[in-house]
């Protein structure tokens, strides 16, 4: 135990003098906090569209007012020239042109209907299709009030009608950084385990210090935990003040569930990221290195750990391999405490998941570890 002791206050000493280790551990974290939950916004909003009104009628100017103050578009320009029109798409400066044909109202009083015409910019398919349901949504609406004023007198009280009340649970507002924060904060505990204890350990590699530590009597496990002990601490500082700092402060989230089960599975979550680092490490012997193969594994982890896009719409074998990514679990969990105050029971899953990576990536490490003389 005494050797441990000392140990660790050599790890603290060490990150303590190191001024930029320091800002990257604790400031860069928050920053991040602080910009990715604004920027990571998929709500589609602010979609320039062009319209071309070649009929100019009441009923064409009715459409155009509707989907002006619907809220998700921007009016590029309103003219009758569809040359020009086409041109705001082809140059990028509209996301949807729409064509109102000549005799638009008249169509639709003697025909009972008539077709508008759509060209949406596709070069982002998220965009698009979004936007493209936006605009169908509202011609539908449209549509249905002119059918409503038609039918008109008793016939419109006559008519039957569905009224559908809708309660969104766990998240009322639909704020969308309510669902990003948790996961986003996830990562960044993330990258400080599995980053930061690497390079710590590299470090030592370069300079030559770890050969002077590999000579002594020191037991390999003690060595260790020295250096993945202080890690541990500093990531469960930093996830604090980023869940009631920046998170409870800036953004209003205030978790509904056990911090103690939130903490519990936090410490477990770390001591498997800190496998991951303590992994990387062994493998690499410059920092330069440890920084490449991180990255790599890190990417994976971001883009398949379901924070930017569902796991359920990826194909099934990138699932399947979901599964075998420990963030998306601590994602998992962050969001079904924080949001919906699930219990022990709902999360037993996730546990035993993470006891396994805990398990799997520690020994792994532990046993390619080798001191040499």
């Amino acid at each position: 135990m005494n050797t441990l002791i000392f140990l660790l206050q050599k790890e603290f000493k060490q990150i303590f003098r190191n001024p930029t280790l320091l800002k990257m551990i604790l400031a860069l974290p928050i920053v991040q906090l602080l910009v990715m939950p604004l920027a990571a916004d998929f709500e589609i909003k602010n979609i320039n569209v062009a319209i071309i009104d070649n009929d100019r009628s009441p009923y064409s100017q009715q459409l155009v007012s509707k989907v002006a103050s619907s809220g998700y578009f921007i009016l590029v320009d309103y003219t009758n020239d569809n040359k020009k029109g086409f041109q705001y798409i082809e140059s990028d400066q509209a996301d949807v042109v729409i064509d109102i044909p000549q005799g638009f109202e008249r169509n639709l009083v003697r025909e009972n209907q008539e077709s508008i015409f759509l060209s949406i910019n596709a070069i982002n398919g998220t965009k698009a299709s979004v936007g493209g349901g936006y605009l169908s949504r509202v011609i539908a609406d449209f549509n249905q009030n002119i059918r409503m004023d038609w039918i008109g007198g008793k016939k419109q009280n006559q008519a039957p009608s569905i009224d559908i009340v809708a309660i969104n649970r766990f998240n009322p507002m639909l704020n969308y950084q309510f669902f990003m924060v948790p996961g986003i904060l996830a990562f960044l505990v993330t990258m400080i385990g599995a980053y930061m204890s690497a390079l710590n350990i590299v470090k030592e590699k370069e300079v030559g210090t770890i050969e002077q530590i590999n000579v002594t009597p020191i037991k390999k496990h003690l060595f260790i935990l020295g250096k993945l002990i202080p890690f541990w601490i500093i990531g469960i500082f930093v996830f604090t003040i980023g869940l009631f700092v920046v998170a409870r402060l800036i953004y209003g989230i205030v978790p509904v569930g056990s911090l103690i089960l939130l903490y519990a599975y936090l410490s477990l979550y770390l001591i498997a990221v800190l496998g991951i680092g303590l992994l990387v490490s062994t493998y690499a012997t410059t920092q330069q290195q440890a920084m490449s193969l991180a990255f790599f594994l890190m990417m994976i982890f971001l883009l398949m750990s379901g924070l930017f896009t569902p796991i359920e719409s990826m194909p099934g074998w990138a699932q399947i391999m979901a599964q075998f990514n420990p963030v998306t679990h601590f994602i998992e969990v962050m969001r079904m405490i924080i949001m919906k105050g699930s219990g022990l029971k709902d999360i037993t899953t996730q546990i035993l998941a993470m006891i396994g990576f805990a398990i799997v990536f520690n020994t792994w490490a532990i046993l390619n570890y080798s001191k040499t003389t």
